[in-house]
This record gives C-alpha cells, structure tokens and sequence, in this order.
C-alpha cells in the first residue's frame, strides 16, 4: 500500500489566486496586506482559508518590497544626478 497514514492530500487544499497582484499600487497592496494579518490574528478561519490568506499575504509582501525596492533605485538615480551636476561630493562641499 503506497498510502501513507496520516498525511494530508496536498491538493485538497485551495491555492490563494494571486494574479491581480501585480497590478496593484503600493497603497492598495498594504492595505489588503493589513487586512489580512487581521483577518489570520482574529483566528476565525478554517485552515484551508487561513494557508490561502497566507500565501496571498506572501506575495502582496513580495509586491510592497518591490515597490520599495523600485523607489530605492529612482531615489538613488536622482541623487546620483544631483551630484554629478552640481559637481558637489556627498557632503554637499565643492
């Protein structure tokens, strides 16, 4: 018998839809990602909705860090600019 006891169908459980997510602003993305720490602290979910919620909170987490990241790198570039046109070091002295 090649059934183990005791082990969950791994496809018995829903997989979060997670398509949309790359589409959404950063305020949209954290403002559903607080929703569902919310809904996962209050504890009133079933286990197959709560593993859903929590992979759909990964990957808005993932798109918030992506965001971030990408104003990191707009920031610096601008900085970058700034500097060499002005010719001044870090500081801000010639």
């Amino acid at each position: 018998m090649t059934d183990q006891p005791n082990q969950p169908d791994q496809t018995a459980f829903a997989t979060a839809d997670t398509s949309d997510i790359g589409q959404l602003s950063y305020e949209a993305a954290i403002q559903e990602l607080v929703n569902i720490v919310n809904r996962l602290e209050a504890g009133q979910t079933s286990l197959e909705e709560s593993l859903a919620l929590w992979e759909r909170g990964e990957a808005l987490a993932n798109r918030c860090e992506s965001w971030l990241n990408g104003a990191q790198q707009r920031l610096d570039q601008v900085r970058a600019q700034v500097q060499g046109d002005s010719g001044a070091d870090a500081t801000g002295q010639n």
